[in-house]
């Protein structure tokens, strides 16, 4: 883990570009300094660092652009965008192709059947999150998991993520109660401006757990979303029809060659065999896409159950917030009925 500090550190120091490039810009005729050319040349293109988690626990910090992350992800670039620090974009949990993108507030990812690929940055979530991922992966090596990778990779992002907004609800509770307590008794310009400021906090945070919240409870409803998420059943069984299809292609290559040779009246097989043989092939078939079917009903429950878990969480957190909002809608209250009795006790006294 030492071997990986300096990578780590060098993707966070700025002007970390080589001496060639450095000094040479567009000049035009009056001297004027242009634009780079090499920055424009490269626009869209530029290597950003990322840390590899594989299903052993084992990660790697690798400087990747965004054409070869959507190569290997088979992801749209409107994917990437997701994760791209330099945008503000609501919770979001996508389930594609060969990947899941997962964009929960500061955790930022992007999960396969084989490995997570994170955004590398210093923010405490995302140090937490691969830390708390290479140390389950590593100590469960050996022990057989119902979940599979894709799953847990999920679950610690939504339960890291769950945490951090909890403990945000608590943190802003503690400093919410006593300004109210405190103008419920004496009303001051100070305390009145403080509260206000805790308002806005209240309403940036409400929404990102509002988010979280919809985007799970999204999931939940969608049974095709869910299906699609389900990634180590998508490559096995990739997998085996690849085996099926080159078994198929040595089949018919017996075939032609047999054509050749001469059938044997004894060898050869009656129409009655024939439809014998394609009635039991058909049946065959809808056995093994019903088993399919049934296999694919038990993963959506399984990972149904697992987001109706964080979904409970989160719920919890909003009418925490919910509370938080009622209570400061009462304090205003009381304040403005001990205004409109002191202005009254005023009009009576002149």
């Amino acid at each position: 883990m030492g071997e990986s500090r300096g990578p780590f550190l060098r993707a966070f120091i700025p002007g970390s570009t080589s001496s060639d490039d450095t000094g040479r810009l567009n000049l035009d005729a009056r001297g004027n300094r242009g634009s780079h050319s090499v920055g424009t040349k490269n626009r869209g293109h530029a290597s950003r660092s990322w840390i590899k988690i594989d299903q052993d626990g084992n990660f790697e910090i690798l400087e990747l652009d965004k054409t070869t992350i959507m190569r290997h992800c088979s992801l749209p670039a409107r994917d990437l965008r997701l994760l791209d620090p330099l945008f503000i974009y609501p919770s979001t949990i996508l389930g594609r192709e060969k990947a899941i993108v997962v964009s929960l507030v500061q955790i930022r990812c992007i999960i396969t059947a084989d490995e997570v690929i994170l955004m590398n940055s210093l923010d405490g979530c995302v140090v937490q999150y691969y830390l708390e991922l290479c140390k389950r992966l590593q100590t469960n090596k050996d022990q057989a998991d119902d979940l599979p990778f894709e799953f847990r990779a999920l679950e610690l992002a939504l339960e890291l993520t769950c945490m951090s907004l909890d403990a945000q609800v608590k943190e802003l509770g503690m400093e919410i109660y006593p300004v109210l307590d405190e103008l419920a008794s004496s009303i001051s310009t100070l305390n009145l401006e403080h509260l206000r400021r805790l308002k806005g906090h209240l309403l940036a945070l409400t929404q990102q757990v509002q988010k979280v919240h919809d985007e799970i409870e999204h999931l939940m409803d969608d049974d095709g979303d869910m299906a699609a998420m389900y990634l180590t059943e998508k490559k096995q069984r990739l997998d085996s029809s690849s085996d099926g299809y080159t078994q198929t292609n040595i089949s018919s290559l017996d075939r032609v060659v047999s054509k050749s040779a001469p059938v044997s009246p004894v060898g050869s097989i009656s129409g009655a065999q024939k439809l014998q043989r394609a009635f039991s092939s058909i049946v065959t078939s809808k056995h093994g896409s019903l088993i399919s079917s049934s296999s694919n009903r038990e993963n959506v429950e399984q990972l149904e159950m697992l987001l109706e878990a964080y979904f409970v969480v989160v719920d919890n957190t909003l009418s925490k917030l919910l509370s938080l909002k009622e209570y400061i809608d009462d304090t205003e209250d009381l304040i403005n009925i001990k205004l409109v009795s002191s202005d009254d006790s005023l009009q009576i006294w002149w």
